[in-house]
């Protein structure tokens, strides 16, 4: 019972329908507000059985005083053809009533009624277990913790309220191993058998461990070490079903490497574990990670050009100018300040919860929307009329971007999962993507806004792997940048991802804009070298840092233009 007991608390910790509860921290919160429902279920059932049982006992004493009386007389009774063909009738009905009352038990519906409107209770699923385990790896990974320390509930200095048993370690481990990731296998079995060890009452079984383990220390190159540890399960266990088999399987490939079998138990190497090729080999990935870690050195003179000023380019942002932060100049990257509310934040988010939906990306042969390993979140998509928020909010965009909405896609809502996180891409189709974007018909993304519905504690940082940049959430900010150069090629400078969220919660929502309807508010450069200075920079007048920032649009007398 304890060993269920920790791996449901494993799959919470860690980790719906479709097996995608560990996508998405909103349905973690929902399950951990479900759990207090879960009581009231368990004292119906107890009470409906308690009544059952109840009728059950009645009706054995009944049959035990009819049953006396019935055997004096049955021989007589069943003689006689009448009585014979009522005592067969009576006893199908008695014995169906009985057989009902037995079978009555309410368990099967009420487990099926956690998941109704009444309870709204949700139960992981083996893959949300494996999924949510997989998602912690990354974290491992991204953000280079050491596995005793999670193991220990231990995030940085951060001490959480749950620690890992033997048997919890096993799963992760087992999870990377179905995965073939030996690497890990390796870090998480050996975590388990240190646990195991310390554990008065075991959680997992060794044997299943030191198979394990075995094997992945083989697959990492460590044979001698794999050898060890098979002969110490077929001395545990002699009636194992493979180690004795798998004893003389490792002698025989130290044999084809040129050991001798006298030298097969001796001098033992340190083990090596190193993350696999296709990872350290990965410049970008490599990049990514110290990226999210905020471990790459920043250009001090690059930093000393940036600024912040009011974009007052608008004849509504004379009155209520927007604080505007230059976060790149190549390409052009900006922090609005303050441009989403909380109470609207709020509003989205209530109207985003029932739409979430594992996130999907464009298939670049098909144009087709599917789920991918490298993007792992929950979206949805909000419509401006579904709500005034909605609608206030695109209409802010505009003011923010001088970009037409009109043929901008609709505002989407992520949630980050255990884990969650999208590796580099870019946003825009590439030339070679022609049906990316064409039932749409408008075009190629030309423009992103992200806006951070919230601020975790650690991670979930928005990074630029070409241009070597990261920018971490603040809530009520937003985030924008063009994704094609001004002659309507992609930028490759514009590649980016989204960190995993080590600890807290992120939410974000983004606008893609296409380029159809933008032809005069963003028109064409001749060259790939054009680009903006700032937001809406057509190419003449000074930059907001020396002027302020008006539209050639707009008279020089702002009051008459008003």
């Amino acid at each position: 019972m304890k060993c269920i007991c920790a791996l449901f608390v494993l799959a919470v910790f860690i980790g719906a329908s479709n097996a995608d509860l560990f996508t998405s921290i909103a349905d973690m919160q929902s399950l951990l507000e479900t759990e207090k429902n879960i009581p009231k279920v368990l004292f119906k059932y107890i009470a409906q059985e308690e009544q059952r049982l109840a009728e059950l006992k009645k009706l054995s004493e009944e049959y035990a005083k009819t049953n006396e009386k019935s055997i004096e007389t049955g021989l007589k009774d069943i003689t006689n053809p009448i009585n014979a063909f009522l005592l067969i009738k009576k006893k199908i009905f008695d014995w169906k009533n009985i057989e009902a009352k037995m079978n009555a038990n309410k368990a099967g519906g009420l487990v099926q009624s956690l998941a109704d409107d009444n309870y709204g209770v949700r139960y992981p699923t083996s893959e949300d277990l494996a999924g949510s385990a997989m998602g912690l790896l990354r974290l491992q990974d991204t953000y280079r913790l050491d596995a005793k320390d999670l193991a220990d509930g231990k995030i940085y200095q951060e001490q959480g309220n749950y620690t890992f048993s033997a048997r919890d370690c096993f799963e992760i481990a087992k999870a990377a191993y179905n995965e073939h990731d030996f690497y890990h296998t390796v870090m998480w079995m050996q975590e388990a058998q240190r646990r195991l060890g310390q554990e008065d009452e075991p959680t997992a079984d060794l044997d299943d461990i030191l198979e394990y383990l075995a094997f992945a220390l083989y697959k990492q190159g460590n044979l001698k070490h794999a050898l060890k540890l098979t002969e110490e399960l077929f001395k545990r266990n002699p009636n194992h079903p493979r180690a004795k088999g798998n004893v003389k399987w490792y002698e025989d490939l130290l044999e084809q490497e040129g050991v001798r079998r006298s030298d097969m138990r001796k001098n033992l190497p340190p083990i090596v574990n190193r993350r696999p090729d296709s990872v350290l080999g990965n410049e970008e990935r490599t990049m990514y990670e110290a990226l999210c870690r905020n471990e790459v050195p920043v250009s001090v003179k690059d930093v000393s050009k940036l600024y912040c000023y009011y974009k007052r380019d608008r004849p509504f942002l004379v009155y209520a100018p927007i604080k505007v932060e230059i976060k790149r100049f190549k390409p052009l990257a900006v922090l609005f300040k303050d441009v989403i509310s909380d109470s609207e934040i709020e509003v989205i988010q209530e109207l985003a919860k029932p739409k979430l939906a594992r996130a999907t990306v464009h298939d670049s042969a098909t144009g087709k929307l599917v789920t991918a390993t490298y993007r792992i979140s929950k979206s949805a998509w909000l419509k401006g009329w579904e709500h005034e928020v909605v609608e206030r909010v695109n209409k802010r965009i505009d003011m923010m971007t001088n970009l037409e909405m009109e043929t901008a896609e609709e505002l989407q809502i992520a949630n980050y999962g255990i884990g969650g996180h999208y590796d580099p891409h870019f946003d825009h189709a590439k030339k070679e993507e022609s049906k990316s974007f064409e039932s749409l018909g408008t075009g190629n993304r030309i423009a992103t806004v992200l806006f951070y519905m919230s601020q975790p504690k650690y991670g979930g940082g928005t990074v630029f792997t070409e241009v070597k940049t990261t920018n971490l959430p603040t809530r009520n900010d937003a985030l924008f940048w063009y994704n094609l150069h001004r002659q309507g090629d992609g930028n490759v400078d514009t590649r980016h991802a989204a960190c995993p969220v080590l600890v807290g919660i992120k939410w974000v929502s983004n606008k893609w804009i296409h380029e159809k309807g933008n032809e005069f508010r963003r028109p064409c450069g001749l060259r790939i070298s054009d680009h903006e200075r700032f937001v809406g920079d057509l190419g003449v007048g000074p930059e907001p840092r020396d002027a302020p920032n008006l539209s050639p649009i707009l008279s020089k007398d702002v009051w008459t233009t008003l």
